[in-house]
């Protein structure tokens, strides 16, 4: 019997049971692999369960002529083509709200990790040269500071809640404005970048977002400012970041996303201002738990004829 279910990614054990328990799913690792199967195989699939960053176009949904629903592991789907699924009556859902914690807590510990330089005093004392009688440097305020967050959807509202907590004066940039407690509204991300000390990147990736930091906003955020981004790396110009950090003409940054991931640019080894994270925003054990069961449960929902949770289009 062929499976209605296709799983594609690397699973962990746990989800991987669970998507054969619940679903009778089969598993492959990659897009390729999926795309490899023979005709029968991909004729019977009618929904994907998809962990993955390979571009998943409307080409590959065509091998699967009987597709009706792309279940995204991840908020971010900007690997899928919307458009494509769209035209082609395949519904898109994706796993919102359930990690929203997890990434707005760790763009704070990157923002605390950078301006104390966490990294830097933990090399110290295990090195033993605090003991040996090294001072460490005095390093930068967090609380009381000006911080702006680029995309007040669901995870940079709750980044900026949290830097409310730290005294912080909020500014945000969104598409429209928000009804907030007393934070700025900008309606332009230039005017953003000029009116804070710290700029914190939660927008979605895709064309739209590319490069909307760009060398002129890493200008306008001044040699004091300090960039962190739990987005996607491609919301940077990750060029003009480099050249940026590497003159001083901004402080520092905090990033958890790469251009082109897991493979980074080995400048970034060299710029000690830099934290540098593995693309871990959502890596908790509870959070994966609850990402894998919200595409488990859209994919169950597909096949029942129920509402799906999370449609994307």
């Amino acid at each position: 019997m062929t499976a209605k279910t296709l799983a594609i990614g690397n699973y962990n054990d746990t989800d991987a049971a669970a998507l054969e328990h619940d679903l009778d799913a089969k598993r492959v690792s990659s897009l390729d692999e999926a795309l490899a199967l023979d005709d029968a195989a991909r004729e019977a699939v009618t929904a994907i369960a998809y962990m993955g960053h390979a571009a998943f176009g409307g080409d590959a949904m065509d091998a699967f002529p009987n597709l009706g629903l792309i279940a995204n592991f991840g908020v971010g789907y900007d690997a899928i083509d919307v458009d494509a699924a769209s035209a082609r009556d395949i519904a898109l859902t994706n796993t919102p709200d359930v990690l929203n914690d997890d990434v707005a807590d760790l763009a704070v510990a990157m923002l605390l990790m950078q301006g104390r330089r966490m990294r830097q005093g933990d090399e110290l004392v295990r090195s033993g040269r605090w003991a040996d009688g090294e001072s460490f440097p005095l390093n930068r305020k967090m609380s009381g500071a000006k911080v702006g967050i680029l995309g007040l959807g669901r995870i940079g509202h709750d980044i900026a809640n949290r830097l409310a907590a730290f005294k912080m004066d909020l500014h945000y940039w969104s598409r429209s404005e928000k009804d907030t407690p007393g934070w700025t509204y900008h309606a332009d991300p230039m005017d953003l970048a000029r009116a804070v000390d710290v700029l914190v990147i939660a927008l979605v990736g895709g064309p739209e977002t590319e490069n909307m930091v760009n060398a002129a906003m890493l200008d306008a955020l001044g040699k004091d400012g300090v960039v962190i981004n739990i987005s996607r790396g491609t919301t940077v110009d990750e060029g003009a970041l480099l050249d940026a950090l590497e003159a001083g003409r901004i402080a520092g940054a905090g990033l958890d996303v790469f251009v082109g991931e897991p493979k980074v640019d080995p400048r970034f080894y060299k710029l000690d201002q830099v934290v540098l994270q593995p693309h871990q925003g959502s890596g908790t054990v509870e959070t994966r738990a609850a990402m894998g069961q919200l595409q488990r449960d859209n994919v169950a929902a597909f096949h029942e004829g129920k509402p799906l949770l999370t449609r994307v289009n």
